[in-house]
């Protein structure tokens, strides 16, 4: 039989603590934990001036406590700061304007990326721990993240990526007294090994060639030197865009795949026109198109799609096609290996989910910094959870090796 690990804290200890004491008030509030890390905090607080005085030669010395409340993860708490005679101490546990112990800060934010409202957080809070929190406190400790935001905003990136998506997501903002839609777009690149990383979030009310060309030109700036093939959702100004800031991928051995279309938001887009009883038949009927064997097949299937009941009928989807069919084209020449990672975006649209969900929650944000501090809040999380890569990429990655030669090479070895 395997023996008992000694305790951490003997059981005398614990037995002596707890003597004379109904054992479930320990864990509520104000009871025996609450004590305990009371007790402990005063303690540390009192260790930390005796090292304070220590090293002080001036004759400083203890002058009495002084009493704080602080916002603790189980509700607040009144300590007794230990002060010397100059008024040179300042706590590294409790520093000297501190009202929040270390943790708390980071619980409020947790929950503002969950999608939570400061209305809410406070109403949280207020009924859990009986704690009374402004909403004003609540944006005063996310709005520190705004300094993570620029700081990760401005990170360096890889040398190449083999794959990027670019989506983006409307959301209304405040802007010059009028509520306003806005686009978040959102770059997710995929690195050679597969795994997956968010480049940046930049917001823009009206897309075009010279708003993708500064986004473009930001990431060559921060180290990417090369993009083998970006997948995105009809982006107004993209192609001109991309071709103006990578020209070498451009001039490149497989020009006409650097900028793909994603057939997953062209499919819902075709949805958007039938009704919901026809929908899945429809669905089927467009299959024939995205899964032929090449440029010229799929345009035939395309062909007898619009000339067959569900075109006649939903004549819109057909076109839709048509419009972005010189972005559907590169597709085609790809092995179907690399054509089921392009389609199945299941990382990606779950990422949107998540930051739909959240937007959904604010209504409308006061300015484009709430918006991208809450975003960025999202997506910090969400990034935790790509720990493996697809598991099409194995296979995908030799046929792109193949396909984009010394510049997939690059990136292999980079």
């Amino acid at each position: 039989m395997a023996r008992r690990k000694e305790p951490v804290i003997p059981d005398a200890i614990l037995d002596q603590l707890l003597a004379g004491a109904d054992a479930k008030t320990a864990f509520e509030q104000n009871g025996l934990l609450d004590q305990l890390k009371k007790a402990l905090t005063e303690r540390a607080l009192k260790a930390e001036l005796d090292h304070h005085l220590a090293g002080d030669l001036s004759g400083n010395r203890r002058n009495g406590y002084g009493q704080k409340t602080v916002l603790t993860e189980g509700g607040s708490m009144e300590l007794s700061i230990p002060r010397d005679r100059t008024g040179t101490f300042d706590p590294a546990l409790i520093a000297k304007y501190q009202r929040r112990f270390p943790g708390f800060d980071e619980k409020i934010i947790s929950m503002y990326a969950r999608g939570m409202s400061t209305r809410e957080i406070t109403e949280h809070l207020r009924v859990l721990y009986s704690i009374e929190v402004s909403a004003d406190l609540i944006s005063t400790v996310t709005d520190a993240v705004i300094e993570e935001v620029t700081t990760w905003q401005n990170r360096p990136l890889e040398a190449i990526y083999p794959l990027v998506f670019l989506d983006a997501i409307r959301v209304k903002i405040r802007d010059e007294g009028l509520v306003r839609n806005k686009a978040i777009h959102v770059a997710i690149g995929v690195r050679a090994d597969g795994a997956k990383e968010v480049l940046g979030l930049w917001i823009e009310q009206n897309e075009g060639a010279k708003f993708w060309l500064r986004v473009l030109n930001e990431l060559k700036n921060r180290g990417v030197e090369d993009i083998l093939l970006a997948v995105v959702d009809g982006l107004k100004g993209f192609p001109e865009a991309i071709a103006a800031a990578y020209p070498e991928a451009i001039a490149a051995a497989y020009p006409e795949a650097i900028v793909q279309t994603c057939i997953v938001h062209l499919l819902r887009h075709s949805m958007e026109f039938a009704s919901w009883k026809d929908r899945k038949a429809i669905a089927a009927a467009l299959k024939t198109v995205y899964d032929a064997v090449d440029d010229k097949a799929a345009e035939a299937a395309l062909t007898t799609f619009e000339d067959g009941p569900w075109g006649e009928k939903y004549a819109a989807i057909g076109k839709a096609w048509r419009r972005a069919w010189q972005e559907v084209i590169p597709f085609f020449a790809f092995p179907r290996e690399v054509r089921r990672i392009l389609y199945t975006t299941n990382a990606i649209e779950a990422l949107n989910s998540k930051l739909r969900r959240a937007v959904r929650a604010r209504g409308h944000f006061p300015n484009d910094e709430a918006a991208l501090k809450l975003l960025f809040l999202v997506l910090n999380r969400a990034e935790k959870d790509w720990k493996m890569p697809p598991r099409e990429w194995t296979a995908a990655k030799a046929q792109m090796a193949v396909i984009f030669g010394e510049r997939f090479a690059k990136a292999m070895n980079a």
